[in-house]
């Protein structure tokens, strides 16, 4: 695969469920170990959103706003996570195009609940370079009764009580399949249950990631 500044090759890879604090350990081992960490989720609700309406005017498609309702109260769990999990690998190739471009002394932390085991299995020369996290059912609904962002949905539905409803089990589905990849594949899964803060959690990524990280900043 393509790889002009060897920046894919190097990566080290954290993918996974929303909500099991990917961004938050991504942002540690930043701190500590002077990496560079790429956040999938920033840069697909941005500037890969353009991409998005480019593609379907490419197709012929049409570009409108979506119907909330259609798609958050209308629709099934298992519907939303198909549509989901079918638009990854496009999405997938638009974070590589953004990880070719970057030039960094150390490697790269990629994080993002679209980083698919079987869309990064292809990049890896170890297994070790790739960890999948995802929040126990338990932790999960912890998040969503005491922190707000965590549990609310940002559109204007009917139901927001349906929508909502079926925006976690969507979720579950898309950490589950995750999961399944995984371990088909022989990447470890981390599950986050809540027991440990998020240096702990942390601190189990780093030991993972050990052969590959720089020394530790002071």
């Amino acid at each position: 695969m393509w790889d002009p500044f060897g920046t894919l090759g190097r990566a080290l890879w954290i993918g996974g469920g929303q909500w099991a604090g990917k961004s938050t350990v991504a942002r540690l081992l930043a701190a500590r170990h002077g990496v560079t960490a790429y956040h999938y989720d920033y840069h697909d609700a941005r500037g890969h959103n353009d991409r998005r309406i480019a593609r379907r005017v490419a197709l012929g498609e049409p570009v409108c706003a979506p119907d909330l309702d259609a798609e958050w109260v209308d629709t099934t769990p298992e519907e939303m996570a198909a549509s989901t999990l079918a638009g990854f690998p496009d999405r997938f190739g638009w974070a590589l195009d953004d990880l070719r471009g970057l030039v960094s002394g150390h490697p790269i932390i990629a994080e993002g609940w679209g980083l698919r085991p079987e869309l990064v299995a292809p990049l890896l020369d170890s297994p070790r370079r790739m960890i999948v996290m995802v929040p126990s059912p338990e932790f999960r609904r912890h998040q969503v009764s005491t922190l707000s962002r965590a549990g609310a949905l940002d559109h204007a539905v009917s139901d927001p009580v349906r929508a909502q409803a079926n925006r976690l089990a969507r979720d579950r589905l898309v950490a589950d399949d995750a999961v399944r990849g995984a371990r088909r594949l022989g990447v470890r899964v981390l599950e986050v249950d809540g027991s440990l803060d998020a240096d702990g959690v942390a601190d189990i990524v780093a030991e993972h990631f050990g052969p590959y990280l720089p020394k530790k900043c002071h």
